[in-house]
């Protein structure tokens, strides 16, 4: 495939002061003090305009003659996650179906409106079109890399270079960023959030260990029809529930299609139950529905829906230190000092150069579904 001309393009920015920062971290950072607009275009020390050696999570290195500037992703959330790196859409050529449906659902497109016309690259199987590829001629395609040839072959044989990724651990949402750095010529900025998520999660263990109280129960919920499903603590919820100090209850749990029955949620009986971004359940569905009318967070009105800001962030993000600031208030109200709000305009502006409303928080944090929900004012303006 022929290169492309690519040049290194870095936004300056700065990261204010937060409480939830270590001192020695904010120490460590490389700062530039910068404007929050996506106008202005610096290039600074930390990024890079020559070849690129990039080694993927396949453990295979893919070269690029300088930093992308066109870059496709048959896998969600990872265009939410480049455009943090980045603060900007402008390299993303192509896209996954759901991920079309995420932006066009929430924040994503209020603060990049071209991203709800993005081509459609896969769908829910990860298949890729190779014909939309071909039109698009990306520098690089982001797939996954665990999944097997089937999905990586026909992309490498139509002549583009595959980032290969795998999923579902913190780890593995670090080294997303840093390899998203990388692709983007943009390591510092890389290394930089990737330090913003170490320093919340130190934080928020020592929070749940000086709080020594019990744990409350707690476990994510979808709803499609009449079935509900549930995930285990296998997954990037183990760690996430844990982290802010839920004990969660499908601990053990196993199951293939994730479906459980009404039964087994009165058996587990959830103190909190945090609904799934990906359906439209909401928490007059749980509330209207008898056969979990003895369900603890049912009686005390603890049923919420989670956040979908840059993208749904139940799901290993960007914006993941938020969703754990959120989770980690709605277990225990009155936590930490109540500025949800403030952390989230600094990183709005951070992660995606945008000065967020009060009414856009307030869509963020699903006010149109939780706002009758217990202790749910401790978010209001």
């Amino acid at each position: 495939m022929a290169s492309s001309t690519r040049r290194a393009r870095r936004r300056t920015w700065s990261l204010p002061p937060r409480r939830w920062i270590a001192a020695g971290v904010i120490g460590a950072l490389a700062l530039t003090a910068g404007c929050s607009t996506r106008d202005a275009q610096t290039e600074t020390a930390s990024g890079t305009t020559g070849a690129l050696s990039i080694v993927d999570q396949r453990g295979e290195t893919v070269t690029l003659d300088g930093p992308a500037d066109k870059v496709a992703f048959t896998v969600m959330p990872a265009p939410s996650i480049f455009a943090a790196v980045d603060r900007s859409y402008d390299r993303i050529v192509g896209i996954n179906q759901s991920t079309l449906v995420a932006n066009r659902g929430g924040m994503f497109a209020t603060m990049f409106p071209e991203s709800t016309e993005s081509a459609v690259v896969a769908g829910n199987d990860f298949m890729p079109n190779v014909e939309t590829l071909l039109e698009l001629d990306p520098d690089i395609v982001v797939q996954w890399g665990d999944r097997g040839a089937d999905v990586t072959a026909p992309i490498e044989s139509a002549g583009f270079p595959v980032a290969g990724l795998e999923y579902g651990t913190q780890d593995d949402l670090e080294a997303w960023i840093t390899l998203f750095a990388q692709i983007a010529g943009k390591p510092g900025r890389g290394q930089e959030l990737v330090d913003w998520q170490r320093a919340e999660q130190a934080e928020m263990r020592a929070d749940v260990a000086a709080g020594n109280v019990p744990r409350p129960r707690a476990m994510i919920l979808s709803r499609t029809g009449d079935t509900y499903s549930t995930t285990s603590a296998k997954g990037y919820d183990g760690f996430q529930f844990d982290l802010v100090g839920a004990e969660l209850v499908t601990k053990g749990f196993t199951s293939e299609s994730g479906q459980v029955s009404p039964e087994q949620i009165l058996a587990w009986n959830p103190e909190v139950i945090m609904l799934s971004g990906f359906d439209q359940s909401t928490p007059a569905d749980i509330y209207a529905d008898p056969r979990l009318a003895g369900i603890s967070a049912v009686q005390n009105k603890r049923v919420y829906k989670t956040p979908l800001g840059g993208y749904r962030w139940q799901v290993p993000s960007a914006e993941s230190p938020l969703m754990w600031q959120w989770m980690h208030r709605i277990l225990y109200p009155g936590a930490r000092d109540g500025a949800l709000r403030d952390d989230m305009r600094a990183a709005f502006d951070n992660l995606f150069a945008y000065e967020i409303s009060e009414d856009e928080i307030d869509q963020v944090l699903r006010f149109d579904m939780n706002s009758d929900a217990a202790n749910y004012d401790q978010f209001r303006r």
